[in-house]
């Protein structure tokens, strides 16, 4: 196969051949299921690893601590917060002969910055006015202690008055 020879490729090909790469010669089904096999065993020391990883680490550390990557020996872990990363730092020897006791391949440790990101979802609009203070339908009514107008119990339950001597209290604050 002559490349001079070859007519252009269009975009669409080009764009293919750059995600994908230049294709492969055919390859035996051996080393297919061989490359299967290897790649499901290194998931597996992954996954042992993450099992182990709250026994290795301690309840507190694997809170704050989780293993990102293992690759060629190297385990690389994310902390939380600066102050984890110091409690990593400290205890890097002591975490890397628990690793190794446990069975794990672990040659050394790296230590970063990892903020997880946060998994509480919001409530839907609906939800937040269903458990809403204000609704007399649902609380029922009652006296601010305060001015004595008629409010919601719901706001007089959550604050200690009503909502309109809430945001009174509120706005004082703010100006001092």
């Amino acid at each position: 196969m002559n490349p001079a020879n070859d007519p252009p490729l269009n975009a669409y090909s080009q764009a293919k051949l750059l995600n994908e790469g230049i294709p492969s010669a055919p390859s035996a089904i051996s080393s297919c299921l061989d490359n299967v096999t290897s790649q499901l065993n290194k998931n597996e020391k992954v996954s042992a690893l993450w099992k182990d990883w709250p026994k290795i680490a301690g309840k507190e550390l694997s809170l704050h601590c989780t293993p990102l990557s293992f690759l060629r020996g190297v385990l690389i872990i994310g902390a939380s917060h600066p102050q984890w990363v110091q409690a990593l730092i400290f205890n890097k020897n002591q975490l890397l002969a628990a690793l190794k006791a446990k069975g794990h391949e672990v040659k050394s440790l790296k230590i970063q910055n990892h903020y997880k990101p946060q998994s509480k979802t919001k409530d839907t609009q609906k939800a937040i006015w269903k458990k809403h203070p204000s609704r007399i339908d649902i609380h029922g009514i009652s006296k601010c202690t305060f001015c004595n107008s008629p409010a919601p119990s719901g706001e007089i339950s959550l604050w200690g008055k009503c909502g309109f001597c809430r945001r009174k209290d509120l706005s004082t604050e703010f100006k001092k």
